[in-house]
């Protein structure tokens, strides 16, 4: 009968929290940076920010970043100490809040310093965009907003830094080069400028794994949770998935040749063949088109087809001959004898990456953390 689900819906999301340990001491080893930080923002993309955040501590990390201060406040509430970086520049009515949780925040933008300034002592990370074009401040505002910094009586610019765009594509060198050339420019500018911080950062994954721009500090992202940022590129770090997505057989029924199933009745069999109903759909995170472009899931060991269109909340599976019954177990992401499937391999079938797939398993399917 397999794993007794932690809830009643007989599905679940296994999140091994040694591989999360691992993980992120393998950046370290690999990059030899000074500092790495784990970034747990989307929830630890989908695996549970606050297990993930302290086993990435124990793991060697030192840092943590998220994307909302709302994110932050979490991890506070469960308390985890230690310095925590927000990403994207909080809203003014946030900034109070974030001076109260002791946040170092990202600035870019005059208005941003200005709501930094009246929320009290704040340590600041000022970000150059340098290319990517999302947030950021301009290389030519830089000085200026550094300079703003430096007069507001409650701040204290601790890093300045950047994020890369296409790190994550070897054939794409020029472009990171042009990046991190204009960062170091920008960086020189302060310097002339007698401004003073305490370190830089520049690389995620790709860029702390693929271009080995360490700077002061790297932010692990996709890697702390097991997955190269190029699964096609070759790497030195031994990253392990943390994340398996499992769930027991709710119904099973013999069909013959011919029989049609699913909404569109897409899927016909060839021959007579069991298919079993899984109690996970599209609402949680198994996309639907998986089944349309060749996904697979473990049922007995064997990697079997998807039968037909993913529904809500319920997938079909062709099983063929195997001997299946009601309460086995079936793997959709994660190992099962000598057979594996990724979230790398759901990404290739589907032309988008891991990160969308992790991040994409929904809130109703229950995290169990081991290890």
């Amino acid at each position: 009968m397999g794993v007794t689900p932690p809830g009643l819906r007989p599905a679940w999301a296994e999140v091994d929290l040694g591989a999360i340990r691992h993980n992120a001491s393998e950046v370290g080893r690999v990059t030899a940076a000074q500092r790495v930080c784990a970034v747990v923002k989307a929830d630890g993309y989908g695996h549970g920010a606050v297990p993930v955040a302290k086993a990435a501590i124990e793991g060697g990390a030192t840092w943590l970043a998220v994307a909302l201060v709302e994110e932050a406040a979490a991890l506070r509430g469960a308390g985890i100490d230690g310095p925590m970086l927000v990403l994207s520049e909080p809203p003014p009515d946030a900034m109070g809040v974030a001076a109260g949780l002791d946040l170092r925040v990202t600035v870019y933008t005059a208005r941003g310093i200005e709501a930094a300034a009246a929320a009290g002592d704040l340590l600041v990370h000022l970000k150059v965009d340098t290319g990517m074009h999302r947030v950021g401040a301009q290389p030519a505002e830089v000085s200026a907003l550094a300079e703003r910094i430096a007069r507001a009586p409650g701040l204290q610019l601790e890093a300045v830094w950047t994020h890369l765009a296409v790190a994550d594509e070897p054939d794409r060198p020029q472009e990171t080069a042009r990046q991190l050339e204009r960062f170091d420019e920008a960086v020189a500018a302060l310097r002339k400028a007698g401004l003073d911080w305490s370190f830089e950062h520049v690389s995620n994954s790709a860029g702390a794994l693929m271009v080995g721009a360490t700077y002061g500090m790297v932010r692990a992202g996709i890697a702390l949770y097991g997955y190269h940022p190029n699964p096609d590129a070759p790497s030195s770090a031994d990253l392990r998935p943390a994340m398996s997505l499992k769930a027991h057989v709710s119904h099973v029924k013999r069909l013959d040749a011919g029989e049609a199933m699913s909404y569109g009745l897409r899927y016909r069999l060839a021959s007579p063949a069991t298919i079993a109903t899984v109690p996970l759909g599209y609402a949680d995170g198994v996309p639907r088109r998986l089944g349309a472009v060749g996904g697979e899931f473990l049922v007995a060991g064997e990697p079997r087809p998807i039968a037909g269109t993913v529904t809500m909340d319920q997938t079909l599976v062709d099983c063929g001959d195997l001997d299946v019954s009601a309460g086995d177990e079936v793997v959709l992401i994660g190992r099962q004898g000598a057979a594996q499937v990724t979230a790398d391999d759901w990404a290739r079938r589907l032309d988008t990456i891991s990160y969308e797939i992790l991040c994409g398993i929904g809130p109703r399917v229950p995290r169990v953390h081991a290890g």
